[in-house]
């Protein structure tokens, strides 16, 4: 999967653009609409940072992931513990290297991770609220 095609795929699926608050335009993030929380991070790095041998700059895209599930999943293909995000709760996924059916659904997993995290604060706000 390119750049790309990875961005189409979050527009299509979600309805949402990428965001770039840094100067450096290679760097992305995707936002929920509400509460603005981060469920994906695109960056181009040298693949060295994640562990391997290699120079060459890659696109990588972090994804939350339950912390259970983040060992066994980088053991597939393209996918790593992740570059520059908490390692227990997030993996680095290599846009060429990773199937494209499972960025996919490494991609949902993200999504609904964060929505859940952003519904749950917002009961705790009301309900300090009705206090």
């Amino acid at each position: 999967m390119t750049r790309r095609e990875f961005e189409k795929h979050i527009l299509e699926t979600y309805g949402i653009e990428p965001d770039f608050p840094w100067q450096d335009k290679s760097n992305a993030v995707f936002r929920h609409p509400l509460g603005k929380k981060w469920f994906a991070l695109i960056m181009d790095i040298p693949k060295s940072r994640l562990g391997e041998k290699d120079e060459s700059v890659v696109d990588v895209v972090n994804l939350k992931c339950p912390p259970s599930l983040v060992s066994s999943f980088c053991q597939d293909n393209g996918i790593y513990h992740a570059y520059h995000m908490n390692k227990a709760n997030w993996i680095s996924v290599v846009l060429a290297d990773a199937d494209e059916d499972e960025i996919k659904t490494l991609t949902d997993i993200s999504f609904n991770l964060t929505i859940k995290k952003l519904a749950k604060n917002k009961i705790e706000n009301e309900n300090k609220g009705a206090l």
